[in-house]
């Protein structure tokens, strides 16, 4: 069943619909595409790629059709998911030792490719995108949100503040996403007719079969979330969690986000008394914005590092999430990376994960930049 379109703040509509292609767009997104593995392909990736010149005229024909009518082809929603040891040497017996690697057609990506182009472009000249957002955009990465992040806890640090980080814990965000509720935001930023038909067309109708071996099971619908290993998640994802940074500023509270990974932090002079309410009221605003938005967060694995001179050690209070006081933690992993941020010496050996592992040295109460190594 189609999935009811939630309302959100409408303006007249910017975009209703996506650009033709031409075969030289087609021939330079296939030459760009990396080469990948699935079994619904009718042939590889690569014989695809090698033999373009005579395939892309049927490759035009596909995209303009399924962007002109709205809608994304159905033979090209079923993903394959294949168990993976996370590590050869682990038990193949114990199913929390395997990571799922979802594998979609190659058809569907290129597909991807073009629509995630133009909407990149729309998201750009909209300025659409939380400044605070830094997973999964252009000029963007793992070492810019670190580096930001570090130097506002030292200067912090220079003025004699105290700055408690939260780290949010999300669970599977990316596969609970609600429909309704991010097609309502799509709309809401000016996306109408058959630009937002193709995205509704491309979101709903999916499902997923696990193969092992030669073994495969019955396909199992996908009513919630964006499909995993698809070019378009990350931006959707990026659209849908745009609010939470505004419900967080909105409390004087500063935050950096790199797609699912939310940290947050507040800076207050050591004696405040009202650095308590305005923490825990923070906190509650994105718990009630999280269970509005249908995601799950994780109070029993929020982390929380305060960050403050030695003699400031010891605040009198936890900042309490859903409930649930959170106790302050020597160190904190950041961003996906090794543990890194200590308190210890204010902020220490700061880690970063997915684009490249980033290493910031230890740093003394100062307001100059950490040396990037």
């Amino acid at each position: 069943m189609p999935q009811e379109v939630t309302e959100a703040p409408v303006c007249s509509n910017l975009w209703d619909s996506f650009q033709l292609v031409h075969p030289d767009d087609v021939d330079r997104i296939l030459g760009a595409m990396r080469a990948t593995t699935c079994s619904a392909d009718p042939c590889s990736s690569w014989l695809i790629k090698s033999a373009r010149g005579g395939l892309v005229e049927w490759f035009v024909m596909i995209i303009n059709a399924s962007l002109d009518q709205g809608k994304f082809p159905s033979v090209l929603k079923q993903a394959i998911v294949r168990p993976i040891l996370k590590k050869a040497s682990l038990d193949s017996t114990i199913l929390n030792n395997y990571r799922p690697i979802s594998n979609l057609p190659f058809l569907g990506k290129v597909l991807e490719r073009v629509v995630a182009s133009q909407l990149q472009g729309f998201l750009d000249d909209t300025d659409f995108l939380d400044l605070s957002q830094s997973g999964f955009r252009p000029g963007h990465s793992t070492e810019m949100a670190l580096v930001a992040l570090v130097d506002d806890l030292r200067r912090e640090l220079d003025r004699g503040s105290v700055t408690l980080l939260v780290l949010l814990d999300i669970s599977a965000a990316f596969d609970i996403i609600d429909h309704g509720i991010l097609l309502g935001w799509l709309s809401g930023m000016g996306l109408g007719d058959t630009a937002l038909q193709w995205l509704q067309s491309f979101l709903e109708g999916r499902s997923q079969l696990v193969k092992l071996g030669d073994t495969c099971l019955d396909p199992w619908p996908l009513t919630c979330g964006v499909p995993q290993g698809s070019i378009l998640s990350p931006m959707l994802f990026n659209i849908y969690m745009k609010p939470l940074g505004e419900v967080i500023r909105s409390f004087g509270v500063r935050c950096h986000l790199y797609a699912d990974d939310t940290q947050l932090y507040y800076s207050f002079p050591p004696n405040s008394k009202e650095a308590p309410q305005i923490l825990d009221q923070c906190l509650a605003a994105v718990m009630g914005w999280m269970r509005a938005n249908k995601l799950k967060l994780n109070p029993d694995k929020t982390e929380v590092l305060q960050v403050s001179c030695m003699s400031d050690r010891g605040i009198g209070w936890l900042p309490v999430l859903d409930w649930v006081a959170l106790p302050l933690k020597a160190q904190v992993r950041s961003l996906g990376g090794p543990p890194g941020l200590s308190a210890d010496t204010g902020c220490s050996g700061v880690g970063g994960g997915r684009e490249g592992l980033c290493t910031i040295k230890t740093c003394a109460p100062t307001a100059t930049l950490p040396r990037e190594v």
